[in-house]
């Protein structure tokens, strides 16, 4: 019953695309989410989000062995000094980060007051402001089994606007695929860094080999859920026709009491399986109710650590 339940809605009509959602007053309270990530984010989590790579940095990484044709300039002296061993410092080299917004736009995304996708596409907004004000490389992604419309890697805070363009013309359609999009972009991205997938994670195969696909390919994934609050406890009563968003497919029931709580606690079981999932794997999972205030939750995923700043 779960694997059906788990992708329907109560029938309703297709709510609007909330296409003022990027408007003056979510632009102001943009800029006091981007001051107060900045107070959030600066310090420690600056240096989580230094490459690895080794170059011309300024601060001390490791040692290597010296060889024929190294700078003797970035010898370490002193320990030569001490152990009569020639070894070079090697110093860490900051990059840019690049940071891939994910949006799931498959049907099931429609669902919800506020829409689910009307909901993500502001917290997809928020968290690219926060990143391009910081000055990281920014793309924007959309998918359902396949990676959809992308905007293409953009830097500086004035770079918002092509965003909230981008952003605008998506809709919610097709089925979730969530393996195959991320292997497709994992594929066609070579440029590694933080891969932030938005989505209801309602994909009938799993949304466990995708979010594996971008760890084997060495990005860092960093998922972000959306939930409606009526999904877990539906408001349905009587005889019904739930229908599934994303195929079209319907099914007569009758809700009883007792329905609603063997769902409500398959619901439950289904979240907490995707949080043990992410939490074995150790990746970043943040479940979001989208009658939480956008900027309240963006503060929420910023705090769960090490992701912009």
């Amino acid at each position: 019953m779960f694997g059906w339940l788990r992708k329907q809605g109560p029938i309703s009509a297709p709510r609007a695309i909330d296409d003022d959602a990027f408007d003056e007053e979510f632009q102001r309270r943009l800029e006091a989410l981007a001051i107060a990530s900045r107070r959030l984010v600066s310090g420690r989590m600056r240096a989580e989000r230094r490459s690895q790579k080794t170059g011309a940095g300024i601060e001390f990484a490791d040692h290597r062995e010296y060889a024929p044709g190294d700078d003797f300039r970035h010898l370490d002296w002193k320990l030569y000094g001490r152990s009569e061993k020639l070894l070079l410092k090697l110093f860490q080299e900051e990059e840019d980060l690049s940071v891939y917004l994910l949006l799931d736009t498959s049907g099931s995304m429609q669902f919800g007051a506020p829409q689910k996708l009307a909901y993500g596409k502001r917290i997809a907004a928020a968290l690219a402001y926060v990143a391009l004000s910081t000055l990281d490389r920014v793309s924007v992604l959309t998918f359902a089994d396949v990676i959809g419309a992308r905007l293409p890697p953009t830097r500086g805070k004035s770079r918002i606007f092509k965003v909230f363009e981008f952003l605008r013309g998506t809709r919610p359609e097709g089925r979730t695929g969530i393996e195959g999009a991320m292997r497709a972009f994992a594929a066609q991205h070579k440029r590694r860094g933080v891969a932030i997938v938005i989505s209801d994670l309602y994909d009938p195969a799993g949304f466990e080999r995708g979010i594996d696909a971008l760890r084997y390919a060495r990005f860092e994934p960093f998922v972000i859920q959306l939930v409606d609050p009526t999904e877990a406890r539906p408001p349905l009563h009587g005889d019904v026709r739930l229908v599934d968003r994303e195929t079209g497919e319907s099914r007569e029931v009758t809700v009883t009491p007792r329905v609603l709580e063997r769902y409500a606690a398959a619901h439950a079981a289904y979240l907490a399986g995707i949080a043990s999932y992410c939490a074995q794997k150790q990746v970043p999972h943040v479940v979001i109710e989208t009658s939480t205030a956008w900027d309240d939750a963006v503060l929420s995923v910023l705090r769960r650590g090490g992701l912009l700043g």
